[in-house]
């Protein structure tokens, strides 16, 4: 099961981005940073009470602004809100109720989700600095200071109360996410994929307008196939993906359990379609590249061979990748698509046994040992692999900085070489050890 979406929104300075750093750093555990594919820093993963959950930050609302900036903020806001399934507002207590707030809290009196009015800056508490916020309407104001980190527990136990319970029958499904441009032919591969012979269960809204989820079961195994509207890029050109269409396709990524990424074959990979799949590998995400119109194109004996090519150079960060070369218009190989989806989350599944784990490490060491810093060398002591989806690694060493990242991707490689983990992205964690150890010595 996904984790609920909480966005926090309200007009400008009234100290949103504080609050989410410290829901992000310091009062709750934190799973994931999500760095994103476009300027701003708007995403983590947190727990609180044992219950998980995504906060997004967004930019301050100013719903009556004809800027063009405020504009495009506003517009981010709206799909953030669109997308949450609960909302923060955040006003500032130390200034009088203005027009924007009221007009933030009508907006979202509308949207008929559940939202947590929190009044920040109250550095010093009383009841009475409370009273006038009951007229945004939204029920009882939480008073907080991010500054100082009080209040904030208050807020987050009101949003994971609202936290609705998981859909089992849906946890034993393979949540698969279509992403990929308008044009590369994703609804028609989604089509393909719902026009063979198997049970169609019922077609469900997503939790965004852009998306539809599809259970359906084919050769005893169950699906949830989750369609999006496509990622645009804006109409003027601009060098990053459009910002407002990945937030929806986030929402996708971030509930599948593998995505398959459309690619339209006679256009080639472009810039858009890497920061897409850049997204999906920072979410830890097992893929598949669909290289779709594959019966557009002129063949001869190595034109697959250079696609894969022209592949491996532009995706360097994720040489892993699966691909399979189809025609969703005319079903070429597209049967081929649910298999290897299936192959890339079972590695993405896969566990190493912690001493087969050490005696790989121990050879690739002695293979190859680190080179030294400053008169110090890198040592590893023991491994471990505590997780998987993606599969995590966590080696425990004398000194953290001495691990170089050109060392870390020999021993990712060396990881890959000897187990199947093609499809997956995989992460190599170090850890100093503590006094008394971990383990024994490599």
């Amino acid at each position: 099961m996904a984790n609920p979406l909480v966005a926090i929104v309200g007009r400008p300075n009234v100290g949103k981005s504080t609050f989410f750093n410290k829901i992000a750093g310091r009062k709750i555990s934190i799973t994931e940073n999500r760095p994103g594919v476009t300027r701003d820093r708007l995403y983590a993963d947190a727990v609180w009470r044992g219950k998980k959950f995504t906060v997004i930050d967004t930019g301050g609302i100013e719903l009556k602004s004809q800027d063009t900036m405020w504009r495009e903020i506003l517009r981010q806001a709206d799909i953030a809100i669109e997308m949450a399934q609960v909302i923060i507002l955040l006003v500032d207590g130390k200034e009088e109720l203005t027009s924007s707030d009221y007009d933030v809290a009508e907006k979202l009196r509308r949207c008929g989700k559940p939202v947590v009015l929190a009044v920040n800056k109250v550095d010093n508490f009383s009841h009475d600095k409370l009273f006038d916020f009951y007229a945004l309407g939204l029920g009882e104001p939480f008073a907080v200071s991010a500054e100082h980190s009080t209040g904030i527990g208050d807020v987050l136990d009101e949003v994971v109360s609202h936290f609705e319970s998981g859909d089992e029958e849906e946890q034993d499904r393979l949540k698969i996410a279509v992403v990929g441009k308008p044009n590369a032919g994703k609804s028609s591969l989604v089509n393909r994929l719902l026009g063979f012979e198997r049970s169609i269960v019922t077609d469900i809204a997503g939790t965004t307008r852009d998306a539809i989820d599809t259970p359906f079961e084919l050769d005893g195994q169950k699906y949830l196939l989750i369609d999006t509207a496509g990622i645009r890029k804006k109409k003027k050109v601009d060098d990053d993906v459009e910002y407002y269409s990945v937030l929806r396709a986030f929402d996708a990524v971030r509930r599948a359990d593998v995505c398959l990424a459309v690619v339209d074959s006679q256009e080639g990979l472009t810039e858009q379609d890497v920061k897409i799949l850049g997204y999906v590998h920072e979410q830890g995400k097992p893929s598949v590249i669909v290289m779709n119109k594959w019966d557009l194109i002129e063949k001869d004996t190595n034109t697959i061979n250079k696609f894969e090519d022209k592949l491996k150079a532009d995706l360097s960060f994720m040489d892993y990748f699966k691909s399979v070369y189809i025609s969703a218009k005319t079903g070429l190989r597209a049967e081929k698509v649910l298999r290897v989806a299936r192959e890339s989350y079972e590695n993405a599944n896969r566990r190493i046994s912690t001493g087969t784990l050490n005696d790989l490490m121990l050879d690739a060491v002695r293979t190859n040992e680190p080179a030294s810093y400053n008169g110090r060398r890198l040592k590893v002591y023991y491994c471990s692999q505590p997780s998987v989806c993606p599969p995590t690694f966590v080696l425990f060493v004398n000194d953290e900085a001495l691990m170089h990242f050109s060392y870390r991707r020999y021993l990712e490689n060396v990881l890959r070489r000897s187990f199947d983990f093609s499809g997956t992205p995989i992460r190599i964690v170090t850890r100093n050890r503590t006094e008394d150890g971990q383990g024994v010595t490599l």
